[in-house]
């Protein structure tokens, strides 16, 4: 790969650089801290509310245009253990906005205090909330990262079960592996340098899932052994990235099965740029196109 974007380079020079979290405690706080410095400013919407949904909530953006089309789930990231509405509500605000589709946020169970399925539950559950919430409006499914993993496990276990239907799927730079073997694991993960290691990744999957899970479909989707009739997908993939391999060899699959596949990588970023608004042009860009993808496939 070529060089870091400057303003890429600049977030990583800030970042502590320590040891993989020890804790749940430690790895949250730190989340938090970079939604409090590098999210940016919330745009404004047509409204916002919330909704109880089992165990979860939902935070319903409806977009500040004249006629809204689609509605799209929103799961996030932070590798199963981190995240919350409050860390995303930027970036839903912008996605809404920029698809001119309601975007439902689901704020799911974090490990480990509820392990695999628990998160999985919780987002079918925001999905089936979703489609009876919008019957006449085409649906979607976007997340990144742990997000985009939970992303594409709903999508393929809506496909199983035959609703609801789902338009299309939106995955930046999604998990699809626990093994954490690909040879970017290897390039960019084996340190901090690039953010996002290797050791985290594992520290998150080991939080997330027992270990006899980790080879399930429902964990891992790339080890899925049918991944025919699914939603067209857009990934968004980060060029230095430990997740990049495993998120490219999920597409081939993809492709491979028959399906509709736009994979987008974004030369000289990290894995989570996307959340990065405040301080990366690049973020502001690829929300830009993977919006105006979710838009067309909405509306197609």
């Amino acid at each position: 790969m070529g060089s870091l974007d400057p303003q890429i380079q600049r977030i990583l020079d800030q970042m502590s650089g320590g040891p993989v979290p020890q804790s749940v405690e430690e790895a949250r706080a730190g989340y938090d801290r970079t939604s409090l410095l590098w999210v940016g400013e919330a745009e404004e919407v047509a409204s916002v509310s919330d909704e109880r949904v089992g165990h979860a909530c939902l935070r319903v953006y409806r977009p500040a245009v004249a006629e809204p089309r689609g509605a799209v789930l929103w799961i996030h990231g932070g590798g199963w253990i981190m995240g919350n509405l409050t860390s995303y509500d930027p970036l839903c605000r912008a996605l809404a906005n920029r698809c001119g589709a309601v975007v439902a946020a689901v704020d799911y169970r974090l490990a480990p205090e509820t392990r695999f399925p628990g998160a999985v539950e919780d987002c079918e559950g925001a999905l089936r909330w979703l489609a009876d919430a919008f019957p006449d409006e085409p649906l979607a499914v976007a997340g990144d990262s742990a997000g985009g993993n939970l992303a594409t496990v709903v999508a393929r276990r809506a496909r199983d079960f035959g609703s609801p239907a789902l338009r299309a799927q939106l995955l930046a730079y999604p998990a699809t592996d626990a093994a954490c073997a690909t040879g970017s694991h290897l390039d960019f993960g084996r340190d901090g340098t690039y953010g996002l290691s290797r050791d985290e990744m594992a520290f998150c999957w080991a939080a997330y899932a027992p270990g006899s899970a980790l080879r399930s479909a429902d964990v891992s989707p790339l080890r899925a052994a049918d991944l025919s009739r699914m939603p067209p997908a857009y990934l968004l993939l980060a060029e230095a990235d430990a997740l990049t391999d495993e998120a490219t060899d999920y597409a081939d699959r993809l492709v491979a099965a028959g399906n509709d596949v736009t994979v987008k990588v974004w030369p000289g970023t990290v894995h989570g740029f996307l959340r990065w608004r405040a301080c990366v042009d690049a973020a502001h860009t690829a929300l830009d196109e993977a919006a105006a993808w979710l838009r067309t496939a909405l509306a197609s």
